[in-house]
């Protein structure tokens, strides 16, 4: 089965609106050994939308749409669909059920325009929207699928989960099995991760080695085909311990899992509370730990300790140790873990100071260093770090690096390359 997937958006063309959509189906689509032939961007614009609906149709066995599913003047997808299709707009009972359920749930009034939303392509199975108003369409014609779903992500990516993979599952009846695994790294740039792999035919045969590096790290995607689902997966588990042999201690986590959902596991296994302090990174840590469901469980407090004076105030930080070798030093990331440790209570505290950029570096100390402290019962340190240009970047390269510090402490892995 090839599958064509059109975005539909001003927003998209004009940048305004970075497209994820696209990366999240077209991911979707080949864990189930479906194949995207080609993504297009149109605008609001019926003509536009109609004549992508053409070639897609006369190309693809598949067609997934987003987008323009709105109650305004520019959202014109549902009016395209049944021009294409030849068909007519119908009220569909149960969708506009669901409506006046979410504007209830949210306390707000049920307008006519959002009762529009209601209306359905006469030909299509609704795919209702657990997460906003606007409903998906499944239409099938001449042996084909053209699936209409919402831009909002959210929204698109429920829909996709619970009814349009399910049922691109039962239709498609490839003979040869697809399956992927991902394998998480941090702490290792992409070109070094290559080198400590070595000769990758010997680790993967006939199977497939993606890198996908990006600020947090590189993700591995092993992908593994066979007539059967369980030689597939004897395949994958045979690379993947190959892969551990060689650089397993840079492997955080399989599949989409986050460092921070790792750590939380660890913590909560090992019933052990953390603390943070925080300077250039902002609370960036702090957002991240508690981003996780559960994380009441291990975290004890964030501290944003951005100037000297609240260092020493509430980290109780060395004036002098500030006046010697500054805020951004080794020993005052030190002191910031070690006190946030102390005033919490927690068994384990952490900490960042660095100068992130574009501003505040001096001849000595360059945009992109950071120090992060850790402190336990047992040892106390600080690590020196050396980022890019990018502020934000830095911000989120500097989160991981502690993170990557919290789990390699707790788990006992070395910190040498």
């Amino acid at each position: 089965m090839k599958a064509y997937l059109i975005s539909i958006g001003d927003e998209l063309l004009l940048g305004q609106t970075v497209n994820t959509n696209v990366a999240f189906i077209g991911s979707a689509l080949a864990d189930i050994n479906i194949e995207v032939i080609k993504s297009n961007v149109v605008g609001d614009n019926s003509i536009s939308i109609i004549n992508e609906f053409k070639l897609a149709f006369e190309n693809a066995d598949l067609i997934i749409t987003t987008g323009g599913l709105g109650p305004t003047h520019d959202d014109v997808t549902s009016s395209c669909v049944t021009e294409f299709f030849n068909t007519e707009l119908v009220l569909d009972e149960k969708i506009l059920e669901d409506i006046k359920q979410f504007f209830e749930s949210r306390g707000r009034e049920l307008t006519d325009l959002n009762r529009q939303q209601a209306l359905i392509p006469k030909i299509s199975t609704p795919i209702r929207n657990s997460k906003g108003t606007a409903p998906g369409f499944w239409i099938e014609k001449d042996g084909k699928i053209f699936v209409v779903l919402p831009g909002v992500p959210a929204e698109m990516r429920e829909m996709m989960r619970n009814y349009v993979i399910p049922e691109l599952k039962i239709r498609n009846t490839s003979l040869i099995k697809t399956q992927r695994l991902i394998l998480q790294t941090t702490g290792i740039a992409e070109s070094m991760l290559f080198d400590k792999l070595g000769n990758l035919d010997e680790i993967l045969g006939n199977a497939k080695l993606a890198f996908l590096p990006n600020q947090y790290g590189v993700k591995l995607r092993i992908t593994a085909q066979s007539e059967s689902e369980s030689e597939c997966a004897n395949k994958l588990f045979e690379i993947e311990q190959k892969i551990r042999a060689k650089v397993g201690r840079f492997i955080y986590a399989r599949g989409e899992e986050l460092l921070e959902e790792t750590i939380g596991k660890i913590l909560t296994e090992r019933n052990l509370r953390i603390a943070v302090a925080e300077s250039c990174t902002g609370g960036f840590i702090t957002s991240r730990i508690t981003d996780i469901s559960g994380s009441s469980n291990y975290f004890e407090r964030g501290v944003v300790a951005y100037s000297n004076a609240a260092k020493v105030e509430i980290l109780k930080v060395s004036e002098d140790t500030l006046q010697k070798f500054g805020a951004v030093s080794q020993e005052v990331a030190m002191q910031m873990a070690e006190g946030v440790r102390a005033i919490s209570g927690a068994d384990i505290g952490i900490s960042t100071t660095g100068i992130l950029g574009p501003t505040g570096a001096t001849f000595y100390k360059s945009v992109g260093l950071v120090y992060i402290g850790y402190c336990d019962e047992k040892i106390c340190y600080a690590k020196k770090f050396l980022f890019g240009n990018d502020r934000i970047i830095n911000k989120q390269r500097a989160s991981q690096a502690a993170l990557e510090m919290l789990r390699r402490n707790l788990l006992r892995i070395p910190d040498e390359d």
